[in-house]
């Protein structure tokens, strides 16, 4: 997967100065290399019996449809509070700087469902505890978690212990 790093734009002091911006939208142009997170990600899953993926909003929402295809399985999205026409179950969790939200249908997850999570990228692993213990709270089971990126400096894992972790590429910097 290291390859698909070339197709990665590395954009320095975006959003802010000293942040080194990792920009996918050069990797989602690729054809080739959209497949290529696709296909690894189904290899990676494809044994595991998973009945939902769930999409982190934004960019979660660009993966999950598509390797819920690939797996047969159901998308249900993870959107920030008041998108989401029906009735929600929301979780609120702690930022660096503040708190944020977010909902899922109340009857998207069912009781004792697999589901696994995917989003573009693993950066804290605050996001995605939150959405984890959504899924839980909901009766579901967390089977997986699934990143295109890491960054493995922000040791986003040890957030995630005791779930299945999985990222395609990882940046050390």
């Amino acid at each position: 997967m290291d390859n698909l790093k070339l197709h990665i734009r590395e954009i320095p002091d975006f959003p802010k100065p000293g942040i080194l911006f990792y920009d996918i939208t050069t990797l989602l142009k690729n054809a080739a290399g959209f497949r290529a997170i696709i296909d690894a990600l189904k290899l990676q899953y494809e044994g595991l019996h998973v009945d939902t993926v769930i999409g982190v909003e934004a960019r979660g929402f660009i993966f999950a449809p598509a390797l819920a295809y690939a797996l047969n399985a159901g998308f249900v999205p993870v959107r920030k509070p008041k998108k989401l026409p029906g009735e929600t179950s929301r979780i609120t969790y702690d930022l660096e700087y503040g708190t944020d939200t977010l909902e899922i249908h109340k009857d998207a997850i069912g009781n004792g469902h697999r589901v696994l999570i995917v989003d573009d990228l693993l950066a804290t692993g605050g996001t995605a505890s939150a959405v984890a213990k959504l899924v839980e709270q909901m009766g579901g089971i967390v089977a997986g978690l699934g990143f295109v990126i890491e960054l493995t400096f922000l040791q986003g894992r040890e957030k995630l212990q005791g779930y299945d972790v999985f990222s395609l590429i990882q940046y050390d910097k």
